[in-house]
């Protein structure tokens, strides 16, 4: 079983001065002269970003749902689960919720953590919140995730999803990775 232990507890930085800010969609940019906890000063690039949540969706039938999504920055569709930014003060878990419903088309009625990753703690702040969601159903709409969005939801069994790890035949992001590991944990696969 995964111990679920929660993420240590911040040391701060001090805040000596930020020198540039860029505002963007979910993002803040910033440059950021700190004192670090050693004593050392140095200028950091940040992002700041308010948080994620991702879910790895199970079927009753033990199939995994997965979305093969594009993704401008890299520019190419990868094998994802659903995820989706926090909004101001928004649960992770009812983040969880709403973005399964919106990009696969599912509630879930069992919801475990599988804990928390920091996807690029060199450069961001960001916080991923990761659950296992079973007990799917299946909702009367079809999924239409964002305007933004180019989706398509796939089902998988497990060993399919192991062998597209295995294989880097498709391209895979490393909060799925993760989640995926620690999922497979607690499903004793």
């Amino acid at each position: 079983m995964v111990n679920m232990v929660p993420l240590p507890p911040p040391e701060p930085s001090l805040l000596l001065e930020t020198t540039a800010a860029l505002e963007a969609r979910k993002i803040r940019f910033e440059i950021n002269r700190f004192e670090l906890p050693i004593g050392v000063q140095g200028l950091f690039g940040l992002i700041r970003h308010p948080g994620a949540s991702l879910a790895v969706p199970i079927t009753a039938d033990g199939r995994v749902v997965v979305l093969r999504q594009y993704r401008f920055a890299v520019a190419r569709r990868i094998l994802e689960f659903p995820a989706g930014t926090l909004e101001d003060g928004e649960d992770p878990q009812a983040s969880m919720e709403r973005e399964l419903a919106e990009e696969a088309g599912y509630s879930a009625a069992r919801w475990d953590s599988l804990g928390q990753m920091l996807p690029c703690p060199g450069y961001s702040d960001e916080v991923i919140h990761l659950f296992l969601a079973r007990d799917l159903k299946a909702l009367s709409e079809s999924p239409a995730g964002d305007e933004d969005e180019d989706l398509e939801v796939l089902h998988m069994t497990p060993a399919e999803f192991d062998a597209c790890l295995a294989s880097g035949d498709e391209a895979l992001d490393g909060k799925s990775i993760t989640a995926w590991y620690r999922a497979r944990q607690l499903l004793g696969l």
